[in-house]
């Protein structure tokens, strides 16, 4: 039986589902599909400059899946780029956050932090260490043929 799939973590949507060369017509053009999570990967590795370890933390995947994730995307920007090929930004499973959430036990103090920041070790408020991640998710989904708010 394999293992269950784990919701990949992301923390930015794009305003548009397509990139193309410009000057030619995208029906003239051939299309590669680049996963939301393959995006994010690109954003957290090359935008951000995070490294693997950290980028792969906030996604909620291990390190070793975010770096065939970064492979694949890279392959496919590539492929775009060198081709003149029609990026379309669909698919995945995923969950959408920008924030993450803290509770301490010792104080009942919450705090929301950006998902990139690092995992927060003693309460800010009352320095203990009783400070545990409370998990949840905005939306998530496996959407065939783009997410709806792409469309």
């Amino acid at each position: 039986m394999p293992r269950p799939f784990c919701y990949r973590r992301i923390g930015f949507l794009p305003g548009y589902n397509y990139f193309k060369p410009r000057g030619i017509p995208a029906e003239q053009l051939q299309e590669i599909d680049l996963t939301l999570d393959e995006l994010e990967a690109v954003r957290l590795a090359d935008l951000n400059g995070m490294y693997q370890e950290q980028a792969a933390q906030c996604m909620n995947i291990s390190r070793a899946t975010f770096g065939r994730i970064l492979e694949s995307a890279h392959r496919k920007i590539a492929e775009a780029l060198i081709m003149g090929k029609v990026l379309r930004f669909q698919k995945g499973i995923v969950e959408i956050t920008d924030t993450k959430k803290y509770r301490c036990y010792d104080c009942k103090f919450e705090i929301d932090v950006p998902y990139q920041a690092p995992n927060i070790i003693h309460c800010p408020q009352c320095g203990g260490k009783e400070i545990q991640l409370i998990t949840r998710r905005h939306r998530k989904g496996h959407w065939k043929g783009g997410p709806p708010w792409l469309k």
